[in-house]
């Protein structure tokens, strides 16, 4: 029986990967702050932003199984807001979760799999790595850092056997959009935050469902030679192309149109 590691599987993306791997027989352990066990799934308390907590989560894990085949880096929330009104302490709540959160999860998980001489981690990124949203500065940021991390982690660990894959959602539609942290601060200097927030959070509504990340998650998870990178969704991954064979002014002007 493989065995898969998801931080931020309460919820979203992150249940739904659970449920579906765990319906593939997989061993799944998810750590979270408000998850809990159920069939073939076992929830270990764990918040990314304490590295103490990172540490007994995966020492929790390495107690009831001798290997982990998979870690699926999920946890993280989203802010919005105007950069210039952004509080300092919300930018970098923003970077401990997305960013350093993860960072200290694979630093946890990496001694065992360089143990077991391998394993595949894959990070939860997003579309916004590649195409930056207005008033998503930081989530945007966060998420490119996320993928930069990724393809220097390949290479430090493949001597290991160790793969490292990055997926980047395009819109889902999830508890994630509620639960946003969202300021309109500075809202007479930028009188279209409300309503970029407002359109980009409706497309989010309409999006995939969550089970579509989750059948990419084990598609990665399972194949035979994994790619650095990944984008959820034929429409999102025609972007991406359109990305690449775009001049980037261009791209991101038409970023603009669609959420400034």
């Amino acid at each position: 029986m493989k065995t898969l590691v998801l931080t931020g599987g309460s919820s979203g993306i992150g249940r739904a990967t659970c449920l579906l791997f765990a319906k593939r027989g997989w061993q799944v352990f998810e750590l979270s702050r408000h998850g809990q066990s159920e069939p073939h799934i076992t929830h270990i308390f764990c918040d990314v932003c304490s590295e103490e907590s990172v540490r007994n989560a995966i020492a929790q894990v390495l107690e009831q199984t001798d290997r982990i085949d998979v870690l699926i880096s999920n946890a993280g929330f989203g802010i919005s807001g105007a950069v210039e009104f952004t509080a300092m302490a919300d930018a970098r709540k923003q970077f401990d979760v997305n960013f350093f959160g993860a960072v200290s999860v694979v630093q946890a998980v990496l001694p065992q799999l360089r143990k077991q001489h391998g394993g595949r981690i894959i990070f939860t990124s997003s579309v916004a790595a590649i195409l930056s949203i207005p008033y998503q500065s930081f989530y945007s940021a966060g998420k490119a850092a996320i993928n930069a991390l990724a393809l220097a982690l390949q290479n430090e660990v493949r001597a290991y056997g160790i793969s490292v894959s990055v997926l980047m959602p395009g819109d889902v539609s999830t508890g994630f959009t509620a639960a946003r942290e969202k300021s309109i601060a500075g809202e007479t200097v930028y009188p279209h935050i409300r309503s970029a927030v407002q359109s980009m959070e409706k497309d989010e509504r309409t999006g995939m469902p969550p089970e579509a990340m989750a059948r990419d998650f084990y598609r990665i998870a399972t194949c035979c030679s994994p790619r650095p990178q990944y984008t959820g969704g034929a429409l999102y991954r025609f972007f991406f192309v359109l990305n690449w064979l775009l001049p980037k002014r261009l791209v991101n002007w038409i970023i603009g149109k669609m959420y400034a």
